[in-house]
């Protein structure tokens, strides 16, 4: 008897050990992964002149292709729930990693609008698993504590950072590639892909695979998970919050570029704006933390209002005409402030997102906020392609800049009775 206490104290060890060194292999692994997978890298600063250019679109069929690709995401939120649970997070991560480069090539080969939209589809499918469970992944791998929160947000906040400083080497390179061949940036994109799909493979599962559930009781899961989670204004506050965000993140993407094209800026110069621009994202990600502390329970606040007012400072100074010599300035500070609120909100978002959970209730929330954000996100994006259609950029950025604006001081005038507030100030239907 002695010796089978023994023996199951000795593989108890064993087990720890060996839970302890997949953790840190994870967490030192994530630091490096999230560099590479955190978004596409030689792809921003080019892809609108690559669709407008070379693949002959429209600016406003450039915005239905992005909100298209919001919209696949909302479709996409199930059947990759379902697969994470099937498969596991690590599994679904490699798969999603491979799938987003298989995107890259589709874009390249395409040669109408429809064809564009399968790759967004599969760009979709697979960024939506990664939304879901990646940053989960680095959640797991830290110890529980009073310190988990602050600790995933450094490690998150250093990574993303790194990402947004080489971004920027990337959009310079890509700049001045794009005018020697289109294809040169999108072909290092791809390679990039590859290189995020082989480090995938090195992480470690820490959670068990999750029983196999149908689509229909992915629904009713969805469902109750959907009744919970809006019973607390907190976490329903955030979702509406962060869709309105991204929605103002992903339209200013789009027409930031049109509005350089508009005041006359050479093409090879986008990667270098676009350069100075994630450099200071980079800076303003790494400290996010020094953001949150400053700003406490008024840090969205901060964040969003001067996100919306840029819309509208954008929108006069391109109806105005100024010369480019003395018009480019001011743009680009306006275009500064949008990167330095950009920078530090989605390692920020994900950590309020994660404050009192824990690692079942983190999918839940995940799912829901990724369902709630592309089906909001997808509707604007489309209304701002809409309006984009019809009148030039400068009138657009005006109209769009005086909703979000509006919408912006609604929201977080109610905000302030449901956010920020210590856990003891919160109910019970507030903690899940």
């Amino acid at each position: 008897m002695e010796n089978d206490v023994i023996e199951k104290n000795a593989t108890q060890v064993v087990e720890d050990k060996m839970e302890k060194y997949k953790r840190q292999k994870n967490i030192e692994l994530y630091k490096s992964y999230r560099v590479f997978s955190y978004d596409l890298l030689f792809y921003y600063a080019i892809i609108y002149l690559f669709l407008t250019i070379e693949k002959g679109i429209s600016a406003a069929q450039v915005l239905q292709f992005d909100a298209f690709y919001i919209l696949f995401r909302f479709l996409m939120q199930i059947p990759s729930t379902l697969l994470i649970q099937k498969i596991g997070k690590r599994k679904s991560i490699i798969i999603a990693s491979v799938v987003i480069a298989i995107h890259s090539l589709i874009i390249m080969v395409a040669t109408n609008f429809e064809q564009l939209l399968v790759s967004q589809l599969l760009c979709a499918f697979g960024f939506t698993i990664k939304a879901t469970c990646e940053t989960d992944m680095l959640y797991d791998a830290i110890p529980h504590g009073e310190k988990r929160g602050s600790t995933f947000a450094k490690i998150d906040g250093k990574a993303n950072a790194r990402h947004y400083y080489l971004e920027a080497v990337s959009s310079v390179i890509s700049g001045f590639l794009f005018v020697v061949n289109p294809y040169l940036p999108m072909i290092l994109c791809f390679i990039i892909l590859v290189l995020t799909s082989v480090l995938s493979t090195k992480f470690e599962e820490l959670q068990k695979v999750q029983s196999k559930n149908t689509i229909k009781a992915e629904l009713k899961n969805l469902k109750y998970s959907f009744r919970n989670i809006l019973k607390s204004k907190r976490l329903k506050s955030l979702l509406i919050c962060n869709s309105l965000m991204v929605a103002m993140i992903k339209i200013l993407q789009n027409l930031r570029n049109t509005v350089l094209l508009d005041i006359g800026v050479p093409e090879q110069y986008f990667g270098i704006i676009f350069a100075v621009l994630g450099i200071i994202a980079g800076i303003a990600a790494k400290n996010q933390d020094r953001i949150h502390k400053k700003y406490r329970n008024k840090t969205l606040a901060f964040l969003m209002i001067p996100t919306a007012i840029s819309f509208l400072v954008l929108g006069v100074l391109t109806a105005m005409k100024i010369d480019v010599k003395y018009s480019m300035p001011i743009i680009f500070v306006v275009f500064a402030v949008q990167y330095i609120m950009k920078g530090p909100y989605y390692v920020l978002i994900k950590r309020y997102f994660n404050n009192f959970t824990n690692s079942e209730s983190r999918i839940k929330i995940a799912t829901v906020n990724n369902f709630a954000e592309n089906l909001i996100v997808s509707v604007l994006m489309f209304g701002a392609s809409f309006v984009l259609d019809i009148v030039p950029v400068s009138e657009t950025l005006i109209i769009v800049g005086i909703v979000v604006t509006a919408l912006t001081l609604i929201l977080l005038r109610y905000m302030k009775k449901t956010v920020g507030l210590k856990a003891e100030q919160y109910g019970k239907k507030e903690i899940l």
